[in-house]
């Protein structure tokens, strides 16, 4: 039997522009490509993801170029959704985060963050903080990010790509169901860390390492990881009133055979806006 699926929305971040002018360069970017794409589209500002070498030793110095310069024309210029910081060893500290985020509130940019990829640093805790919609990478999380967690509106999102490809430590995600969070599964892609944006190598994975039921994988990466962008009211779910955005499979025996075949193309229809898509 084919198996109908809900398709994501795309989240694009600016990133490693490292000056006002790149940063606001790709951020029009992408609201172009936010005007002409099909599907919804999510654009968040990452001007904080690294260090700039003529700031190296005072990022206190970079941070307020972040804070003074580039954030008020993120925001005048209405380029960007949400704000993202990565606050990580080697990186942003959670005290360089709080001062990032708290400016991106002000100017009305929800909080998301890259958090706890190297270590246990702390970004879970100020993403909690700052209400973020999503803790992205949680490849070091501990039993008091999870109770920061719990009860919270943040989405702990998981990047098992990124940590295939670092060959990182794997999320501790059965502790984190267990424990009574919901989780987001989402590609990371991008040229550093996590090359490729197939959804489904990032299903299989979560079940063939993470040990995901192939339910919970399909909830992580539909209706949890719209939840993530802050469209879960219009999309990642079939259900009346919402976007019709979604793919039909071949015939499978079930939805526990969509991880199994990892790598493996299972789509037969594209259905965007309610119509059939040919390729």
């Amino acid at each position: 039997m084919p198996v109908l699926l809900y398709e994501r929305a795309i989240e694009i971040k600016s990133r490693y522009g490292l000056n006002t002018k790149d940063e606001l360069k790709m951020l029009r970017v992408i609201r172009m490509i936010k005007e002409t794409s099909p599907i919804c589209v999510r654009s968040t500002f990452l001007g904080a993801h690294a260090i700039p070498e003529k700031y190296k030793g005072n990022t206190s110095k970079y941070v307020d170029v972040v804070i003074n310069e580039m954030i008020p024309q993120v925001a005048t210029d209405e380029l960007a959704d949400f704000i993202d910081v990565f606050c990580d060893k080697g990186f942003f500290s959670p005290q360089d985060t709080d001062r990032i985020l708290m400016a991106g509130v002000k100017y009305g940019l929800r909080p998301k963050i890259h958090a706890n990829e190297l270590g246990f640093t702390g970004g879970v805790q100020v993403g909690v903080k700052y209400n973020a919609l999503s803790v992205d990478h949680l490849e070091y999380i501990g039993d008091e990010e999870i109770k920061v967690l719990v009860g919270t509106e943040t989405m702990p999102t998981v990047l098992p790509g990124a940590a295939f490809f670092l060959n990182l430590p794997l999320s501790p995600v059965r502790k984190m169901i267990a424990s009574g969070l919901p989780v987001a599964l989402a590609s990371d892609y991008n040229p550093g860390s996590s090359p490729s944006g197939n959804m489904s190598f990032i299903s299989s994975l979560g079940c063939i390492k993470y040990n995901m039921l192939p339910e919970e994988v399909i909830n992580a990466t539909t209706l949890n990881a719209a939840y993530a962008m802050g469209v879960s009211d219009c999309l990642g779910s079939i259900s009346k009133g919402k976007i019709a955005n979604l793919f039909i499979t071949v015939d499978v025996s079930g939805i526990e055979s969509l991880p199994y075949h990892f790598g493996s193309n299972m789509i037969e229809t594209v259905i965007i806006n309610g119509e059939v898509q040919s390729f």
